[in-house]
């Protein structure tokens, strides 16, 4: 039975479970943003009151949430029989590493700044959907832009240089022996502080528009002690005007965002050497639409809905692409751009797809 043919009680069983995902998303925020996960993971068990001095918040409201993670299976609590004041409330392990694991790969608790941070724009989104116009991505705040960058790092961290790239070997050895690379739409620079320090005879120039990303990714760079080879430039990738050439030419999860995203492949194109590489990384949806989907498909068009297509219709003239870029959709606009087409790399990942444009 589709989703098309379910029940009337079994559609509102699926809506109502949508609900409490709601209600849990939000209050994953509260405990990211007050610091209680982190408190909890850091010093074990811990009752209301020890919690609330120890974040510095109210204990009725600490109360409360901690009575609601415990009935929502987050958090375990000790002998629940006994008074308010006297119950201990514990963060197991697993939901720990979910939580406030920032290197784990597991560690999705951004996701909640993401949703809501979306979820605050409603309203400007009612209006962008009735006049056809955007909310940008600054409108969002700084819970989307640093939500974002959260989820990608450990990722880029612990794969895009012993996974990923190795994957393409020609790709690997010409970075492992020293390639310039140019890194367009770098966000944070997670991307970018990535390839430095997996390859460290190598150099990045990288490139963004959105000025509080580049200072966010120059103060990574600088803790991950690789800012002698990662110079970040805040400018709009389609408009790069570098006479240089380089090795590789790299763009991470940003083309479906542009609002010409022709305009920026084609610079791509000119960056790179004759015999460069220009690998794009994007989102994992189907290939074709098909109806029902399955959990990517549908996480995609929510970003979509929410972020990525608003944020690129607030430009004018956009191209209004949306997160579910398929794979006919960037060989249409590598094409229009001067490259000859786009392969499939042979990279593995559930969430991304890599492509190699040819020239």
């Amino acid at each position: 039975m589709t989703a098309a043919t379910l029940t009337a009680e079994a559609f509102g069983e699926r809506l109502f479970d949508s609900v409490l995902g709601a209600m849990d998303m939000w209050s994953i925020y509260l405990g990211e943003k007050l610091g209680y996960y982190d408190a909890l993971a850091g010093d074990g068990p811990m009752g209301k009151d020890e919690l609330a001095a120890a974040t510095g918040t109210d204990p009725r409201y600490t109360c409360e949430w901690l009575e609601q993670q415990a009935v929502t299976g987050i958090l375990e609590v000790d002998e629940p029989d006994l008074p308010p004041a006297e119950r201990s409330y514990t963060l197991p392990a697993g939901h720990a590493e979910v939580l406030v694991g920032r290197d784990s790969l597991n560690y999705l608790a951004p996701l909640a700044r993401l949703v809501t941070a979306g979820g605050i724009q409603l309203p400007a989104l009612i209006d962008a959907y009735r006049t056809g116009g955007g909310v940008g991505w600054g409108q969002y705040g700084p819970d989307m832009r640093t939500g974002q960058a959260d989820m990608n790092r450990p990722w880029f961290l612990a794969a895009l240089g012993s996974d990923w790239f190795p994957s393409v070997p020609d790709l690997d050895k010409r970075l492992r022996s020293g390639g310039r690379v140019a890194d367009i739409g770098c966000g944070e620079g997670w991307s970018s502080i990535s390839i430095a320090a997996a390859y460290p005879k190598t150099t990045v120039d990288a490139f963004d528009i959105d000025a509080p990303s580049i200072d966010a990714a120059r103060e990574h760079a600088k803790e991950n002690a690789v800012d002698d080879r990662v110079r970040f430039h805040n400018v709009d990738a389609g408009g790069v005007d570098l006479e240089d050439t380089f090795d590789v030419v790299t763009a991470f999860e940003c083309i479906h965002d542009l609002p010409d995203p022709v305009a920026v492949l084609s610079t791509m194109r000119r960056l790179a050497k004759p015999e460069g590489y220009v690998v794009v990384m994007d989102e994992r949806v189907s290939e074709r639409f098909a109806g029902r989907g399955d959990d990517i498909d549908r996480i995609m068009y929510g970003f979509s809905l929410f972020i990525c297509l608003p944020d690129g219709m607030s430009h004018p003239g956009s191209a209004g692409t949306g997160t579910v870029m398929r794979p006919e959709t960037l060989r249409s606009y590598a094409r229009q751009a001067g490259f000859e087409d786009v392969e499939i790399l042979p990279i593995e990942n559930d969430f991304w797809r890599f492509y190699r444009l040819t020239h």
